[in-house]
């Protein structure tokens, strides 16, 4: 598979540069995994697409002000995109100090040994290899919630705002530890799911915290060759049993979001879902058998994206580019605070 393969044009305009008045108020375009036409719907629609028996599946992940803005010693602008922590944090010398992987952006590449000073006399000490060790004036979470920013991906062309603290964000986040977040989920209302629930359908969570990989290019031609990056998630033993319940029954699962369905495909071991921690680098792409998900929401992705691959896998390629197609003629708002297309 080429890399061009996954190719689509997309207008500047279409890029939703903020979210949607009301979370619900997106719009949302069915599409049968197989065969059979398209349809174009609001969002407040999908209650009436589940039914009862039907378990759907959300990532109760959190996202954290992981953005760090500083700069060198020597003056150059510097940014740090924080991923996760290694360890714990330890005292010294009346600072609060955790080690953890990141992202750097830097005029000049930062050597080992090299120091980000930040905000508050906080600053990070370059360890090589994207590692950085933190040294703050207060524990890093309350200092994150202070000088941290909302990591909006790029192709979001303002400075955060307040309102980004709540609305890049799922009314059932839990569980900090993302850098990005579950999409999908930022459609849901309360109202929304208590419709859902009152339908028959049961809900479940698990947690896989995104990372910063999910904004790397894929770069080899040959798709093939592409290496994911590794993300951590959690299954709590009773959304395992439930899982494992509903599949054993050959009840319909539906996905809110990618991020639930490599999650559920990667701790799948054939007779039963795992629980526990773990990490997953599954990249999913054509080709691919499903062996839980049957049902898919999920937002329009970026051309010649893993996470375009893996909708691909999930129907059949030129269905889902003829699908963004169309998305696009009829004016659909795409990526993070766009619309949303659900697959069944």
């Amino acid at each position: 598979m080429k890399l061009s393969n996954f190719n689509y044009e997309l207008p500047e305009g279409c890029i939703a540069q903020r979210p949607a008045e009301a979370r619900d108020a997106s719009r949302l375009l069915l599409m049968p995994r197989k065969e059979g036409p398209c349809e174009h719907r609001a969002f407040f629609d999908f209650t009436g697409l589940l039914s009862a028996g039907d378990l759907l599946v959300l990532n109760d992940t959190q996202v954290i002000p992981a953005r760090l803005r500083g700069h060198k010693q020597t003056g150059g602008k510097t940014e740090l995109l924080l991923d996760r922590p290694l360890g714990k944090t330890f005292p010294e010398k009346g600072r609060h100090c955790q080690r953890w992987t990141c992202l750097v952006n830097a005029s000049r590449p930062l050597k080992a040994g090299g120091r980000v000073l930040l905000p508050g006399e906080g600053e990070a000490l370059s360890e090589g290899a994207g590692r950085v060790l933190l040294r703050l004036p207060l524990p890093v979470e309350d200092y994150l919630l202070q000088y941290g920013e909302v990591p909006l991906p790029g192709y979001i062309r303002r400075e955060p705002v307040s309102e980004d603290r709540g609305r890049y964000q799922t009314i059932y986040a839990r569980n900090p530890g993302a850098v990005a977040a579950p999409t999908a989920g930022l459609h849901f209302t309360d109202n929304i799911l208590k419709d859902i629930r009152s339908r028959g359908v049961k809900v479940v969570s698990l947690t896989l915290h995104v990372g910063p990989g999910t904004f790397l290019p894929v770069r080899a031609d040959d798709v093939d060759r592409h290496v994911m990056h590794a993300e951590r998630y959690r299954i709590e033993p009773e959304a395992a049993r439930v899982v494992t319940r509903a599949r054993e029954a050959g009840r319909r699962i539906v996905a809110v979001g990618t991020t639930v369905v490599r999650t559920l495909e990667s701790a799948w071991d054939g007779e039963r879902l795992r629980d526990g921690d773990g990490e997953t680098d599954l990249f999913i792409r054509p080709g691919y058998s499903f062996s839980v998900v049957n049902a898919l929401l999920t937002n329009f992705h970026l051309p010649r994206s893993t996470l375009l691959m893996l909708v691909c896998a999930f129907s059949r390629t030129d269905r889902i580019l003829s699908a963004y197609e169309q998305a696009v003629d009829k004016g659909y708002r795409f990526y993070s605070y766009g619309d949303a297309m659900f697959l069944y």
